[in-house]
């Protein structure tokens, strides 16, 4: 069962009765958590200056990472192509889209929303947006693209463990380019240490007094304070990365 919820910036999300999570931190707000943890880091870090760029959107939800993204780049002005990837298996979810209560910023994407909803695609010259509805670590098995960005925003690891694993984590190395970023709200100890052990470096996103606090992960070196991993398991030796097994 999933119920309309009214969050921190007054942007609406949904309450998962079965999962018991809201999809967006009703805190820091659903707008406000896209733009914060996930948009402005990926313009900033990988997508400024580049004219073509590949996301992959893990999972899509409400679609407040993606729709986010492509409204943030056309008031930048962006004339790059972007091509969107994104698995979510709840088909009634998506198909109910088009008629959710998204925030004004989004009113222009209206048509687009009801495409995806209808769909699951759009496309125009230099957009591409595709939901995928599987199962995304066996998606991702088959994938080939080197995708450029990660938005990494499923429900915590205390209700789908499968999406936060060292396993799922280097899977993600394996299909990333060679600068892959990947942007993530979770903070905890177990999930940094699985993306540092499959080869990414880590970072504190703190993107604004009122906004919490988020992780960004890259396969290369950013203009940031690096977290030293290893002094942190130095420091506590319990301190492990989940595990499929």
């Amino acid at each position: 069962m999933l119920k309309t919820t009214l969050s921190g910036d007054g942007s609406r999300t949904l309450y998962c009765a079965s999962v018991g999570e809201h999809y967006h931190s009703t805190k820091d707000g659903a707008l406000t958590e896209a733009l914060y943890k996930h948009v402005l880091p990926a313009w900033q870090y990988r997508i400024r200056g580049r004219k073509q760029i590949v996301v992959l959107d893990i999972c899509f939800g409400l679609g407040y990472n993606t729709l986010c993204l492509i409204w943030y780049l056309r008031r930048q002005g962006y004339r790059g192509c972007l091509q969107i990837f994104s698995p979510e298996h709840n088909r009634p979810l998506l198909a109910g889209l088009g008629e959710f209560p998204y925030p004004e910023e989004f009113s222009e994407l209206k048509p687009l929303i009801k495409r995806l909803a209808k769909n699951l695609t759009f496309s125009e010259p230099d957009l591409t947006i595709e939901i995928i509805p599987v199962d995304a670590r066996i998606w991702l098995k088959e994938l080939t693209l080197s995708v450029d960005i990660v938005f990494h925003d499923p429900f915590s690891p205390a209700h789908n463990h499968q999406l936060w694993t060292r396993e799922y984590f280097a899977e993600l190395s394996r299909i990333g380019a060679a600068d892959l970023l990947v942007t993530t709200y979770s903070t905890a100890t177990a999930v940094r240490m699985g993306l540092f052990e499959s080869g990414f470096h880590i970072y504190e996103n703190r993107p604004a007094a009122l906004v919490r606090s988020s992780t960004l992960a890259s396969l290369v070196s950013l203009p940031l304070a690096e977290i030293d991993m290893q002094l942190k398991q130095q420091r506590n030796p319990a301190a492990a990365s989940l595990r499929d097994n």
